[in-house]
């Protein structure tokens, strides 16, 4: 079954918020239609009110209405304006404007063709040939009534322009607000769920991935498709809301100029389709160089001191430069295909439309009757302009939608990896009994690591693994954990198969204390309590004093609240070896795990984890992963694992007498512990 596109996911994720998206687009409708009037107004203003004067007036008797004008101890009215109520006198009289002079003419004469005037005699040349006649030239004067009773319209047509601005506005913001809020909410719930989805996917994915990959998805791919919900989608559904209705203005205007005008519309498609070719490439290539850089830098500064214990800053620093290098390569090729396909392609389709829209007019001006009015040709020329708006914001936004596209791409490529339902539902506490039966176990399912494991623990027993490194005990942990399950044989708790229950209701009742014990920003008590809400501060406070972890907490300034940096650095690996010991009793577990809990401990601090150890293994199962022999020595059974398979079982005295391989290991230790004291 095929995938579906990017594009669809996204989309899907934008249905989640459609209510906000609505309305903003609604008022984004109105504000675009409130916003092109303009010109339709500017075109009344004009031809109507300004130019409008020109034209045949007719005499009328005494009237004191706002349109009729007193020249010449008589009373005018424009033609357009006489109604029945008035009385006419006598026949209509021309106002002509030749060059900058108004002159009245005693009859009706062509108001279209070329104009010359020579003292009183104008002549108009028209196709049907030339005609003169005599008329009496206008002072500034006697020419200013005729405008006056336009004053009044025209201030009442810009106070109705500047009023539906004004409103125009009002729905701006709202559209800027719903929508900006329906993108954030849109990428909230998008980051929440990429969190959540991490922590479903399998644990054997993050063995692989460097965690700076991870996070630049959920921070930087998920920051870019804000972007493109918050801005691009919000210019590119504005700019085409825009171009429609400058479509349908231009329609009602001239039907064959706005259909020469829709030349623009493949263009851009072909524009943009040029562009996602290219541009998809270029930023595949950019996200994933990003998400190694953050890698690069996470590990680099994780491991500084190493780096600079061993002089290897110049070799770090080279392969910095390689990431660097290469990410700058496609940035330059973007930014030339941005440069090519932006502001300079735009300039010339805009010309060469304003080329046609000239042709267009220019070649019916030679018939003279088809020659349109300023105003029309100020809204063409207006509304041309403003087409050229939306087109140039559309293409700057290439280069977001590309990257918002791919790190898309990204974000769910990440989610379509198949995860796990979290089930938490409570499971009784159960007894600690455990059951290996024939386990087999590979990580990459050909070369196993443990084969044919098996083994029973009773409920309260205290077992131990040992053996060299690869053998497997590691392992064995991993898969009781049900971080892995194994391709062969089965494991059970209680008589119950781990795969019958979901990977948390197995872990539910299990604690573990692993060899670098790991402190999480925060507290002591919260490292303890975790923020459970079940484990009490009093409870936590029981635990650090029940492994002897008071007597260094007791010195510190804020004690139980003492403040955790990342990784716990300001302790030291005993203290923090403690604090995790506390954590592991505090949630009362009946499955205790010891991941080589003492490896990397002293040996004046190993007396007091011992202590500790002996508190934190009281009513419970434990297993030990033993690099330290001396530390299992009271193990109720040891288990001696070598190449994935279990060579020899039984306490301690049983395998010494046996003199195996157990029998070697401890007397390689007591020799070197002998050396070391000599």
């Amino acid at each position: 079954m095929r995938k579906p596109s990017t594009e669809k996911k996204l989309f899907k994720y934008a249905l989640h918020y459609k209510k906000g998206i609505l309305i903003g687009l609604a008022c984004l409708i109105v504000a675009v239609t409130l916003e092109l009037a303009g010109p339709f107004i500017a075109m009344r203003v004009i031809d109507n009110h300004i130019v409008g004067v020109e034209g045949y007036w007719q005499e009328v008797s005494d009237n004191d209405d706002r349109d009729t004008v007193s020249y010449n101890e008589g009373h005018f009215k424009r033609m357009d304006r006489v109604t029945e109520s008035d009385q006419v006198i006598g026949d209509p009289v021309t106002l002509l404007q030749v060059g900058r002079s108004y002159f009245t003419i005693g009859e009706e004469v062509p108001l279209q063709g070329k104009r010359t005037a020579e003292d009183n005699v104008i002549t108009i040349s028209t196709a049907e040939g030339e005609s003169s006649y005599t008329g009496e030239r206008l002072s500034l004067t006697e020419v200013t009534p005729f405008f006056q009773p336009e004053q009044r319209p025209i201030i009442y047509l810009l106070g109705l322009y500047v009023l539906l601005l004004v409103i125009a506005g009002f729905f701006q913001f709202f559209k800027t607000y719903y929508l900006q809020k329906s993108a954030n909410q849109i990428v909230k719930k998008m980051r929440n769920d990429l969190f959540q989805h991490t922590q479903r996917i399998p644990i054997n994915y993050f063995v692989d991935q460097p965690a700076g990959t991870i996070v630049a998805r959920i921070t930087n791919d998920t920051e870019a498709i804000r972007d493109l919900y918050e801005r691009v989608l919000s210019i590119i559904v504005t700019s085409v809301i825009y171009m429609l209705g400058i479509f349908v203005a231009l329609f009602i205007l001239d039907a064959r100029l706005a259909t020469l005008c829709l030349a623009v519309i493949p263009l851009l498609y072909l524009w943009m389709k040029v562009y996602k070719y290219f541009g998809t490439k270029y930023n595949k290539v950019i996200r994933s160089t990003n998400s190694e850089i953050n890698g690069n830098i996470n590990e680099a500064v994780q491991g500084m001191s190493v780096i600079q214990a061993f002089n290897q800053e110049k070799r770090v620093k080279e392969d910095f430069e390689v990431l660097n290098q290469r990410h700058f390569k496609y940035q330059k090729k973007l930014l030339r295909l941005s440069a090519l396909t932006s502001y300079n392609l735009v300039t010339v389709i805009r010309n060469l439309t304003f080329v046609g829209f000239i042709w267009y007019y220019g070649s019916s001006s030679f018939e003279l009757s088809s020659i349109i009015s300023i105003g029309m040709l100020y809204a063409f020329v207006d509304y041309i302009t403003r087409l050229f708006e939306p087109v140039t914001d559309i293409v700057n936004q290439l280069p977001l939608l590309e990257q918002a596209r791919v790190a898309g791409g990204r974000v769910f490529a990440l989610m379509d990896i198949r995860g796990e339902d979290v089930v938490d539902d409570e499971v009784s506490r159960y007894s600690g009994n455990i059951r290996f039966e024939n386990v087999s176990f590979a990580y990459n399912d050909s070369d196993y690591v443990l084969k044919d494991i098996s083994f029973e623990v009773s409920a309260g027993q205290t077992v131990a693994f040992v053996g060299h490194t690869g053998s497997g005990k590691s392992s064995i942990m991993n898969l009781l954990f049900r971080f892995y399950d194994p391709q062969q044989g089965e494991i059970t708790i209680d008589g119950m198969s781990t795969r019958d229950w979901s990977r948390q209701q197995v872990r539910s009742h299990m604690g573990i204390v692993l060899q670098d014990p790991f402190m999480f920003s925060g507290t002591i008590l919260s490292n303890v309590t975790m923020n459970d809400p079940s484990i009490s501060k009093e409870r936590a406070i029981q635990a650090l004093q029940a492994v002897g972890a008071d007597r260094f907490i007791a010195k510190l300034p804020n004690q139980y609240d003492e403040v955790v940096t990342e990784g716990g650095s300001t302790f030291s690996l005993g203290e923090r070896q403690l604090i995790s010991f506390a954590r592991a009793l505090a949630f009362d577990p009946a499955i205790l795990i010891l991941d080589e809990a003492t490896a990397n401990i002293d040996t004046e601090t190993e007396s007091a984890i011992q202590e500790a150890l002996e508190v934190l293994k009281k009513g419970r199962t434990t297993l030990i992963i033993a690099h330290r022999l001396s530390t299992i020595q009271k193990a109720d059974t040891i288990f001696v694992l070598n190449h994935g398979k279990i060579m020899e079982r039984g306490n301690h005295e049983q395998l010494i007498h046996e003199q195996g391989l157990y029998y070697q290991m401890y007397q390689m230790q007591q020799g070197s512990m002998k050396t070391a004291v000599s």
